[in-house]
């Protein structure tokens, strides 16, 4: 067995992202199939399941890229992530922080980190 390298990443898997049409629609039905929402603005809502799983709906073009969320336990976890991926940390307006890297595949991965102070709704 091949002894595994140093980690990108030390986190847990937080959320996915997809994008969606028609927010209004997608947020119902994603609350139909026990989804709470967790954060709802004009253009993207955080939805999440009875365990914490996080889907971001994000709207069709987003600057946002489709992604997988990573969750780190703290702002200096993650700029170093940060600095090993040699990426910018940007805050967003519901006051988390994070970065996008590019995962297995080439896929997008986002490395977040939600303060004390996160917003919710």
């Amino acid at each position: 067995m091949q002894e595994r390298g140093e980690s990108r990443v030390e986190g847990v898997v937080d959320h996915i992202a997809v994008e969606s049409e028609d927010l209004g629609r997608d947020v119902r039905e994603y609350e139909r199939l026990g989804f709470r929402v967790e954060t709802l603005y004009e253009d993207w809502a955080m939805l999440r399941d009875a365990r914490g799983f996080g889907l971001a709906l994000l709207p069709p073009g987003s600057k946002h890229p489709p992604h997988i969320g990573i969750r780190v336990e703290s702002r200096g976890a993650l700029e170093e992530a940060a600095r090993r991926e040699r990426r910018p940390v940007k805050e967003h307006r519901d006051r988390s922080v994070s970065f996008y890297t590019k995962g297995v595949g080439g896929r997008a991965v986002e490395v977040i980190y939600y303060p004390p102070d996160y917003k919710k709704l």
